[in-house]
């Protein structure tokens, strides 16, 4: 793997694409603050933003990603038209380059390396041509499983007509069909700003979550526990823990769902029937990793972390018959 940085060529279609996307986001807050947005397309957005999140975040993130569950075929359809809302590309891309940045976690093969700067983890990486390293790393991870899948492999298909449809036209159209919302309006208020702060809430978990924040379970890697930034992302900021154990599906250790609502969206649909083989982390696993290679600032954290401080979130799921013990 390449140790230098080659210098960086700008990819002048996508920051053209990005600023027209602020600008028009910024009409969207404008129309916002100044109350000329129907309430019910304030309640569609946050609808739209709740179902893309989960897309990301219970979907590409946690089941194609980590496979750290597994999904009916109902949920797996559900969880990829979410996706697709999202319009953070395919499924099978997303997942792709989010391996490649758990194997390569701030190196030069990691499509957003902490290591180059906030702003270039946080969306800079999508402005340049990636480095040869993401390119030829990229190449060599193992994407046979999502190969298999039907459903991703429909999506990837059919994408930039699905994702455009899902992602820009409906949103802005259905606010305007059905309660006549002045159509400009919801274009830059449910379809732009509404794609930039997802946008911008996913890309603070590869910038801020590396960046600042407490490292109780390993003290040697950029990613941690940023807790802003998992309010904002449903989950995905208790990163410090995350790419400690990767293979849990809560991506977290923690005692409620506070901050966590993508294990509790998942947490549900086990309840269902439709997510089972849930995988997480044994107490003791736990507490060992701590101990040798966390940093000491809580009670939690210190080599005093008895059996009673145990988080009873995970107690209580390593008693679950659905879930994977791994010691």
């Amino acid at each position: 793997m390449s140790g230098t940085t080659p210098k960086m060529e700008i990819v002048w279609m996508n920051v053209t694409l990005f600023c027209l996307y602020h600008i028009a986001a910024l009409n969207g807050i404008y129309y916002f603050l100044t109350l000329q947005i129907h309430w019910k397309t304030f309640l569609w957005v946050c609808l739209l933003q709740c179902l893309s999140s989960q897309g990301i975040t219970s979907g590409a993130h946690r089941l194609w990603s980590h496979r750290s569950y597994k999904a009916t075929l109902p949920l797996r359809c559900f969880l990829c038209f979410c996706q697709t809302i999202a319009f953070q590309n395919d499924v099978y891309e997303w997942a792709r380059d989010h391996r490649v940045h758990h194997k390569y976690t701030d190196s030069n093969a990691d499509p957003h390396n902490a290591s180059r700067g906030f702003f270039f983890s946080h969306m800079g990486w999508l402005l340049v041509r990636k480095h040869p390293d993401v390119i030829s790393k990229g190449k060599t991870v193992d994407m046979s499983d999502l190969e298999a899948d039907p459903v991703l492999m429909f999506q990837r298909k059919y994408y930039l007509i699905l994702a455009p449809l899902c992602s820009f036209v409906l949103p802005a159209v259905i606010p305007w069909y059905c309660w006549g919302e002045d159509f400009y309006v919801s274009w830059c208020y449910a379809t732009m700003l509404r794609y930039l702060v997802s946008l911008h809430f996913t890309w603070l978990v590869n910038s801020a979550a590396h960046m600042w924040g407490t490292k109780p379970y390993d003290r040697n890697i950029k990613p941690a526990e940023n807790i802003l930034v998992s309010y904002l992302t449903m989950g995905e900021g208790w990163h410090n823990y995350h790419h400690t154990f990767p293979w849990d599906y809560k991506a977290a250790e923690l005692d409620k769902y506070s901050g966590n609502l993508s294990t509790a969206f998942i947490d549900l649909m086990a309840k269902i029937g439709w997510a089972y083989d849930l995988k997480t982390v044994s107490p003791d696993m736990v507490k060992r990793r701590m101990r040798r290679t966390g940093t000491a600032t809580t009670k939690s954290d210190s080599k005093e972390y008895q059996q009673e401080d145990r988080p009873l979130f995970i107690e209580r799921y390593c008693d679950s018959k659905n879930e994977k013990q791994l010691s």
